[in-house]
């Protein structure tokens, strides 16, 4: 099972929202230690597996995949209201529903590499994430782009070689960041392929102000692709998996590797402007039934 995380952190940045800039990584090859040889392996074979069992499928869904508008605003309310893992933890949440998060500005978003990362990958990473932020910018009409400077959602390639520059990194994002926070990225398990945390100020805590994800670098292509759509869309507030959802990546069943069109729809729900932060799944349950039947062109 292909396992990403979205870890909620309300930390209220300090100073500037200006982000430190980017500590660059040599871009020469750098030894690899055996133990992220033995992690690119494992996870090598655990593509290959999945493959075989015709999952991670990247056709975005189609008519062996339908879904009704009712079925849509459902799984909405599942992914976006509640949450997989408690608070700055990885233990599972208490199923309990939360309130309505996203960002209420500019997502800048901004790539940086370990210094284990070979040149060739991290040319096909950049142009990844490039390429889906344009995607995610027209499907949610939010303003999202790439950049190079002051990002705000930093994505981190990196490998088991690269933890003490993730840690250096993240003191210096988030400045006020706590140790157990920064041990998840560090003691990331095996079985935790992905992870995102999203940050919150103390005055707004269903405004997003900043994001970290991590992608290891130790996968191979499509699996690291996945994360990459998995995390981002995540990092955007849809902060759950849901057994139902289908065709969806925010199913741990590992059908689709690849943001579908199902999940657009979830997207564009999110950031439609009759939902509002810190809505309740209550007060938003009208309101998004009706936006999943406009969105798919049925009268109520």
């Amino acid at each position: 099972m292909l396992i990403g995380a979205l870890v909620l952190i309300g930390c209220e940045m300090t100073s500037s929202d200006r982000a430190p800039s980017a500590v660059s990584a040599p871009t020469a090859p750098v030894p690899r230690s055996p133990q992220s040889q033995d992690l690119e392996h494992y996870y090598r074979v655990v593509q290959n597996n999945l493959l075989t069992h015709g999952l991670l499928r990247t056709d975005g869904g189609g008519p062996d995949t339908p879904f009704t508008p009712d079925t849509l605003a459902t799984n909405f309310e599942q992914i976006a209201f509640f949450s997989e893992y408690t608070r700055g933890t990885l233990t599972p949440g208490s199923g309990g529903s939360e309130r309505l998060s996203r960002w209420g500005g500019p997502v800048r978003i901004g790539t940086e590499f370990g210094a284990s990362v070979p040149a060739d990958q991290r040319a096909r990473d950049a142009a990844s994430v490039k390429n889906y932020t344009n995607r995610l910018a027209r499907v949610t009409g939010h303003s999202i782009s790439n950049t190079t400077r002051n990002a705000n959602f930093h994505v981190f390639v990196a490998g088991e070689d690269d933890r003490d520059f993730i840690q250096t990194r993240l003191k210096q994002l988030v400045p006020n960041i706590s140790q157990t926070e920064l041990d998840l990225f560090r003691d990331l398990p095996r079985s935790i392929y992905c992870l995102v945390v999203a940050v919150s100020g103390s005055n707004s805590p269903n405004n997003y102000t900043r994001a970290v994800a991590l992608i290891r670098a130790e996968h191979p292509d499509l699996v690291r692709l996945s994360c990459i759509h998995e995390e981002i869309a995540q990092g955007l507030g849809l902060p759950n998996d849901s057994a139902a959802a289908r065709p969806s990546i925010f199913n741990d069943d590992d059908e689709f590797a690849l943001l579908t069109s199902h999940d657009e729809l979830l997207l564009k729900m999110l950031y439609d402007p009759r939902l509002k932060q810190g809505m309740t799944a209550d007060q938003a349950r009208p309101v998004v039934r009706i936006i999943a039947r406009d969105l798919m062109g049925q009268n109520l």
